[in-house]
């Protein structure tokens, strides 16, 4: 299973290794081949193993767009060795390939390519006779502009470089002696803009969001500011990320900046209303605004704690002034007895059990001394001084 963003070399490592192992080549993409295409490559895989001594190797695209019966079919061959299979997916295949196929498979990463190797790749290009034989020159910021754009991609490094050279040609009177000359401007007009790595149901889609919950959990403002860039150029639902804005402002900023889940409530509800492109102005505001706030996760520990117990069976009897006394014959049961109306003292604070004994030492809310968080620790320390006091 060869792993890797577009672009990196995965159907180019399939040809070497059928070439270097002088194996026979088939090649399918599971965008257009379906079951029967793969059993008759199998059955013909087979037949050239039993009646040659020929190994075939089955290069299989963008796997992961098979479905589970599909997959199923390889599974004979593999397992029979009649063919090897090397498949390449976009997609991690831990999510995207069946567990039987994978546990007999070797998965292999690859990384998106570095600037310098798409640049070696871009040089060669320019001057390789089966490319453009050096017809044309490449000035260095047109050279930056296409590894910028390229990301990685061998494949739209050339693609760019070739629309360049045509631009670029194009453009130069046939009178001059000096060969067309690539420039910033001839990759302007190729590309007006870089097309976004990313796949709403893939890698980067979790990826990006995982780094853009991160920075903004992490104070960074500029690179939450770059995930959220990333994600609207690559056409993310801006009601998702504003829904992650929400949940960030309640788990990690929560008390410590109780306005922050307010703001984010807002920003949601004006992208709501608004829609993109101006969506991305109240996203942005949000996103900074979090990111700056104070930060401070004990309401989330706190509700994680208590379910805890909850869930263990730490569930007490509701003391019986704190039970309902609305209805037909509770007095004769004691509900309500006993109750103590807080607006009736002074300070509207009385001592009194809330919870039962095996609850009345727990602790769950341990404010932090963080923004305006740091206030309500002194407060709930008098607080609980007082209503847990209480020895009747």
């Amino acid at each position: 299973m060869l792993y890797g963003p577009p672009g990196v070399g995965k159907t180019t490592l399939a040809q070497i290794l059928a070439k270097r192992g002088n194996r026979r080549y088939v090649e399918l993409s599971a965008i257009s081949a379906g079951v029967k295409e793969v059993r008759d490559a199998i059955e013909a895989a087979r037949r050239e193993l039993e009646a040659f001594g020929v190994r075939t190797l089955l290069f299989l695209d963008e796997i992961h767009r098979f479905s589970k019966a599909q997959q199923d079919a390889l599974l004979p061959a593999v397992e029979n060795g009649w063919l090897i299979l090397v498949a390449a997916t976009t997609e991690n295949p831990s999510f995207s390939i069946i567990a039987p196929l994978l546990s007999r498979s070797l998965v292999v990463r690859l990384e998106a390519l570095s600037d310098a190797n798409v640049a070696h790749l871009v040089e060669h290009a320019l001057r390789a006779p089966n490319g453009l034989g050096s017809l044309v020159a490449l000035t260095p910021d047109a050279q930056s502009a296409i590894l910028r754009l390229a990301q990685g991609d061998a494949r739209r490094a050339l693609t760019l470089l070739e629309a360049c050279a045509l631009a670029a040609i194009a453009t130069t009177k046939p009178t001059s002696k000096k060969a067309p000359q690539i420039t910033i401007e001839h990759v302007a007009a190729a590309q007006e803009q870089a097309v976004v790595h990313y796949d709403k149901s893939g890698d980067q889609h979790y990826d990006v969001i995982s780094a853009f919950i991160k920075s903004v959990r992490g104070s960074d403002a500029d690179a939450a500011i770059h995930y959220l860039a990333r994600m609207i150029e690559a056409g993310e639902d801006p009601r998702f990320i504003a829904r992650r804005l929400m949940i960030l402002a309640a788990e990690d900023i929560g008390l410590a900046d109780p306005q922050a889940l307010v703001l984010a409530s807002a920003a949601a509800n004006t992208v709501a209303l608004i829609g993109m492109p101006e969506g991305r102005i109240p996203l942005s505001e949000a996103t900074i605004y979090l990111a700056l706030a104070p930060k401070s996760n004990s309401a989330y520990l706190a509700i994680n704690e208590a379910l805890a117990d909850v869930r263990a069976g730490l569930i007490p009897d509701v003391p019986l002034p704190l039970r309902s006394s609305n209805y037909a014959g509770a007095s004769t049961l004691g509900n309500g007895k006993g109750y103590k109306y807080p607006h009736d003292d002074a300070k509207a604070v009385v001592g009194q059990h809330y919870v039962g004994d095996e609850l009345a030492a727990r602790t769950y809310y341990r404010p932090k001394e963080i923004g305006a968080e740091a206030s309500f620790k002194e407060r709930w320390a008098r607080i609980r001084a007082i209503v847990r006091a209480f020895k009747g």
